[in-house]
């Protein structure tokens, strides 16, 4: 039986969370256009006849602003640690940028097998598929990178690297195949029926965030997060009464969240109940409070409050 840790590294919004939703069939990881959707590991478990994979998805690779960014920054890095093999999401382009090159380094100090994996294939055509892969294939080979499952990163192996659509679902078979060929011998780390570490007070809270990200004005979430306070099922079984709380780090940041006359308030919590439900498989009633904390982004204190520790 084969098993192992596949993490998935890139730059923010290559579709990382994307892809890993799409690999394990169901909705774990929030998934936003907005960079720094993802801030903290996640991980999946995926299972079938041919053994087990544990994802590992990561907050996209960016420069740090402030102590929350050296937070995320610091989880991707370590993440590959564990990882018995690295999925590199990229873009279907010929420009290898400085982020792009900050990644590089990173995975040539890891010395971990690197999966070069294409993401969006459904927005490029064969030549620039071929194009992006020489390119990428000139910068991995010159830092050395230890490709995984062939010699060396060519098309012509079939194996590394790989054309996906984490929209479409073009590829992703393939690509799991590969995986299960590339990961070694090994025992199962979860049981068969496990998807997630994530507890669902982890899980509701990020839908929460989600939502957020969807709906409010562009630097209102890079400064959010969400705790849910309680989540308590009725005795009856009816109902799961939730109460969660929006962090902000200004005053005029909680009016947008509120909105006018609650409006904006109302869509976020709307939206993100049915996800809820539909995780749950129960009726929720959701109360949402926003609170101001200032700086909490950079409060070591508050960042462990808020789970990022």
């Amino acid at each position: 039986m084969k098993s192992g840790f596949a993490a998935i590294l890139g730059r923010p919004n290559v579709g990382k969370s994307t892809l890993m939703n799409r690999l394990i069939d169901m909705k774990i990881a929030i998934t936003s256009s907005r960079a720094q959707t993802t801030r903290k590991e996640i991980k999946t478990v995926f299972t079938d006849d041919r053994g087990q994979i544990v994802f590992l998805d990561t907050p996209g690779i960016t420069r740090a602003d402030s102590k929350l960014g050296e937070y995320m920054y610091n989880v991707a890095v370590d993440t590959l640690k564990t990882a018995d093999v690295v999925m590199w999401l990229v873009e279907p382009t010929t420009y290898i940028g400085g982020g792009e090159r900050k990644i590089i380094e990173i995975l040539a100090k890891a010395s971990v097998p690197v999966l070069l994996v294409i993401n969006k294939s459904d927005t490029a055509d064969s030549e620039q598929m071929l194009k992006a892969v020489d390119a990428y294939k000139t910068a991995l080979d010159e830092a050395g990178i230890k490709p995984a499952g062939c010699d060396e990163f060519n098309t012509e192996c079939g194996r590394n690297p790989v054309a996906v659509s984490a929209v479409t679902g073009d590829g992703t078979d393939e690509l799991m195949n590969l995986l299960f060929d590339i990961l070694p011998e090994g025992p199962m780390y979860y049981d068969s029926e496990a998807v997630t570490d994530e507890t669902e007070r982890d899980i509701t809270a990020e839908f929460i965030r989600e939502k957020c990200l969807k709906f409010l004005d562009k630097e209102v979430p890079h400064g959010i997060a969400v705790i849910v306070d309680s989540m308590k099922e009725r005795p009856d079984g009816s109902l799961v009464d939730i109460e969660a709380t929006i962090i902000c780090e200004r005053e005029s940041h909680k009016g947008i969240i509120i909105g006018k006359g609650g409006a904006t308030l109302k869509k976020i919590g709307s939206a993100a109940r049915k996800e809820i439900e539909e995780m749950l498989g129960s009726r929720v009633n959701l109360k949402i409070w926003v609170k101001v904390r200032r700086d909490w982004k950079n409060n070591l204190l508050k960042l462990n409050e808020y789970g990022y520790r």
